[in-house]
């Protein structure tokens, strides 16, 4: 397996071992001996399985308070994403910064979320297939959001959008910003 450093600690973009041919393809997607080598030794206890249609179906930044956050291994089994993610972790060094990376059907990529994350993501294909595992169930009373456009994280979702207007639910036209978000994430080093 690849593994790619993405500046965030405990962020990685993973690109597993994939064996083609006629036939088609053949991938290891979880190993936890594989994982737990790399750092990432936490127990999945959930897999979801997310369906959008449309091209510019937005969904984010979510995650989960304390004592439910939870770590996430996110990839795509059909289309592709703009995946982006928003350290929230007070004290980290990235603390309010983003990062993105292209998930398809196509590259394989996968990204682990460390908890104290907001995670988004785009479509940029139609008829995607956005699939992930994550380490604690979901809690409705944990949940929590940044607003997917706040100026103060600054992602820029254009080259996605190109100039389309975003699908967004109704739950996600509400999210708050960054700076009226008391983060219970702490970054450990």
């Amino acid at each position: 397996m690849q593994v790619y450093e993405t500046g965030f600690p405990g962020l990685l973009v993973l690109e597993p071992k994939v064996f083609q041919d006629e036939r088609g393809f053949f991938l290891e997607s979880y190993n936890r001996e594989a994982f737990a080598r790399l750092g990432i030794d936490c127990s999945f206890v959930q897999d979801n399985h997310a369906y959008s249609r449309d091209v510019c179906v937005l969904r984010g930044f979510h995650f989960q308070k304390p004592p439910m956050a939870q770590a996430k291994l996110v990839w795509v089994t059909r289309g592709a994403v703009l995946d982006v993610v928003v350290d929230l972790r007070r004290g980290s060094p990235g603390y309010g910064r983003w990062q993105h990376v292209i998930l398809s059907a196509a590259n394989f990529k996968r990204m682990f979320i460390p908890r104290g994350f907001g995670h988004a993501y785009v479509t940029i294909m139609p008829d995607t297939e956005f699939q992930y595992k994550v380490d604690a169930p979901y809690s409705p009373a944990h949940e929590g959001g940044i607003a997917w456009n706040d100026p103060d994280v600054g992602m820029d979702w254009e080259p996605a959008l190109r100039g389309r207007a975003p699908i967004l639910s109704e739950k996600d036209r509400r999210l708050v910003r960054l700076a009226d978000f008391d983060s219970p994430f702490i970054y450990e080093e």
